[in-house]
């Protein structure tokens, strides 16, 4: 092949054109390209799977998932949760559980909340959060070296202030610091009801458990931190990005700009009412002939919740 006329005979004797003996394929290229951007996206976000970094970088899902195979690119997993054997033994409470009979349609119709715990520096940092189950969002949230019913409630407390508004259920595990009077009587004075999961059912809160799991994972190691305080400033900011930034996969958005959306959706609707107020209004023609679900007026409250 070293001489020039070599190739020129080769293809001859191929029946190809002396042109085709210098075709390189393009795929390899364009994935490698590709893999340099999948790694920066899982640079920043460390538990970003195929869906996400195709939403990421607004690719093909199985594009991405075929170039993260090829190249070995796997996202963080998490680890297995320890047993809370202290609530083990204890009687459930009489409370439902509304997640197994409805699902929320709207903002702080329903809030979940649990709580963690971080092994740093030979000790334990528990961390409690609060979240709106239809957006994702965490409204509110507390760090402590303790946990208690008043690490937890302050966490309730900081979301009701964030929001200026309170749920129309909470939603929790049967943990003491949950079924404590102090949480309930709290909630319950305010007009907010209280769902539990069943004992022993973490699936039953899988948003926060979901939550945590990643949570985590994305985090990585907590010992990297010299001090308490630089943790905890990294936690506030991790706080942040879960629902400022993150995409989460069945919103293909963060849960603040999902929030953002819904909220001008219901003002788009309303304004559609307020300007076609007579028309709406107008009788159906006949008794038989009625819509399956009442139109929203000006005015009226947004269907909350389809029941199961």
């Amino acid at each position: 092949m070293a001489e020039r006329g070599d190739k020129s005979r080769l293809a001859k004797e191929l029946g190809v054109s002396r042109s085709s003996l210098y075709y390189k394929k393009k795929m390899p290229a364009k994935d490698e390209a590709l893999r340099r951007e999948i790694e920066q996206v899982m640079l920043e976000n460390p538990a970003y799977g195929s869906p996400r970094v195709a939403l990421a970088l607004g690719i093909n899902k199985k594009r991405a998932a075929r170039v993260m195979k090829k190249f070995g690119l796997r996202p963080a997993r998490r680890c297995k949760m320890p047993r809370k054997q202290a609530d083990e033994g204890k009687a459930p409470l009489s409370y439902p559980n509304v997640l197994s009979m409805l699902s929320p349609t709207a903002p702080d119709y329903v809030w979940a909340s649990d709580f963690t715990f971080i092994s740093y520096k030979g000790s334990f940092v528990y961390l409690v959060t609060v979240i709106d189950v239809f957006t994702g969002e965490i409204l509110g949230f507390n760090i402590s070296r303790t946990h208690d019913a008043a690490f937890v409630r302050k966490a309730i407390e900081r979301a009701h202030k964030l929001t200026g508004t309170l749920p129309r259920w909470f939603h929790s595990d049967q943990g003491s610091e949950y079924t404590s009077a102090y949480v309930r009587n709290w909630l319950e004075s305010r007009g907010v009801s209280i769902s539990l999961n069943p004992k022993s059912s973490p699936w039953c809160n899988g948003s926060q458990e979901s939550l945590f799991g990643r949570f985590k994972v994305e985090f990585g190691d907590f010992q990297r931190f010299d001090t308490y305080a630089e943790l905890l400033e990294a936690l506030y900011n991790q706080l942040s990005y879960f629902t400022n930034t993150r995409i989460k996969t069945k919103l293909k958005m963060s849960p603040a700009q999902f929030r953002d959306k819904w909220e001008q959706r219901q003002r788009e609707i309303l304004t559609l009412n307020h300007r076609n107020q007579q028309v709406m209004s107008l009788p159906p023609r006949d008794a038989s002939h009625r819509s399956p679900l009442p139109l929203l007026q000006s005015g009226d409250p947004p269907i909350t919740a389809i029941i199961f």
